[in-house]
């Protein structure tokens, strides 16, 4: 696999602004204050800093229910239990983190809205680990809650599907919509700082054209941050999981399309190199000489009998794709992610654009 391997998607462009369905507006929009980046102020491991902060004046009394166990060491699980148990002082604890973290997302939120690139919004849906869980969606209500007592006209509310599935299913909506008519499923990966997922995504596109009923039919995922691999090593083990997938896709008797859809960290360029926001995968990303897609269909150069294309976009994006049937009834909305950091995409609908052009073509055959 050369290094110097680079490659043109002959259907799309990596990273792409204009999408089968949505314009990307933007995405991955890095915002300040005094104190830093927004987005540690609303991630995984600011929830974290938060309950830490409320155990400590209970620690020092013997009170903390935790004991001695580092917040960090913590379920999501565990605390989910928690909520839900006879411990009313644990309880209280976290409903206590919960309404702080809110408060903080609340702010962020607002901060987002106040940009020129999020204008009009009106809604927005939260992905990413911290989703999965109870204390994830009572902090998303809880913020909708607080942004809509401030007057704010924007709905917020938890990513449909499961956020280890969203980012697979999201990169459905990368590819042109006639793949799908001689094709029931595709290859999908989804990487991120600490895992790389790789998956078979069926479509179930003549029940629903709108993507709406896709599930990941099969998944694997690999831990990378606990083997420490090198650049070369994590793609040559991808390209070992993707085909291990194949193998059983077409056993399953699926029609594979020729296709792999790429979520991943960092600012993606249109020949699919990464510009930046890649720092915490294995090995230099970000190197222009670098090309994941490209190395992708130089290790798996045909599926099913024609030759494999593969496009990348940001994981933030790819999440947020996912929502695409569910958001027709918005003209502009957006997605964050709360992981490691703060994710986030906005989009825009062509409905607009559809509209025109039926009243174009029946105009046309009128005349």
């Amino acid at each position: 696999m050369a290094e110097d391997t680079l490659t043109t998607a002959g259907i799309g462009r990596h990273g792409a602004t204009r999408l089968p369905s949505v314009d990307v507006d933007n995405y991955n929009i890095e915002l300040k204050d005094d104190d830093g980046f927004l987005g540690d102020r609303a991630s995984k491991g600011a929830f974290q800093r938060i309950l830490d902060s409320w155990r400590k004046p209970l620690k020092k009394n013997g009170e903390d229910p935790f004991g001695k166990k580092a917040t960090e060491e913590i379920s999501k699980s565990t605390l989910d239990e928690i909520l839900t148990g006879d411990d009313v002082m644990a309880a209280a604890l976290l409903h206590s983190a919960i309404e702080e973290f809110a408060q903080e997302l609340a702010y962020v939120t607002r901060r987002f809205l106040k940009t020129k690139a999020w204008n009009h919004t009106e809604r927005i849906v939260v992905g990413g680990g911290f989703r999965q869980s109870r204390i994830g969606e009572l902090a998303i209500a809880r913020t909708d809650i607080i942004l809509k007592s401030e007057g704010l006209e924007v709905d917020l509310f938890p990513i449909r599907f499961h956020p280890d599935e969203a980012g697979l299913i999201g990169c459905l909506h990368l590819a042109p919509s006639w793949i799908f008519e001689a094709h029931d499923s595709i290859l999908a990966v989804d990487i991120g700082g600490s895992n790389i997922r790789c998956g078979v995504v069926e479509t179930r596109w003549k029940k629903a054209p709108d993507l709406s009923k896709a599930i990941v039919w099969k998944s694997e995922l690999w831990r990378h941050a606990d083997d420490e691999p090198t650049r070369e090593g994590a793609v040559k083990r991808l390209v070992k999981m993707l085909k291990e997938l194949i193998v059983a896709a077409e056993a399953e008797g699926l029609k594979l399309a020729p296709f792999i859809g790429i979520s991943c960290p960092g600012v993606i360029n249109d020949d699919g190199s990464i510009e930046k926001g890649a720092q915490n995968l294995p090995g230099n990303w970000e190197s222009s000489r670098f090309n994941l897609p490209a190395l992708l269909v130089e290790g798996i150069p045909e599926i099913g009998g024609h030759d494999t294309t593969a496009l990348m976009h940001n994981d933030g994006v790819a999440q947020g794709l996912s929502e695409v049937p569910f958001m027709q009834e918005a003209a502009r909305w957006g997605v964050l992610t709360i992981g490691t950091g703060l994710g986030n995409a906005r989009f825009s609908n062509r409905k607009k654009d559809k509209k025109d052009r039926v009243e174009k073509k029946v105009k046309k055959s009128k005349d």
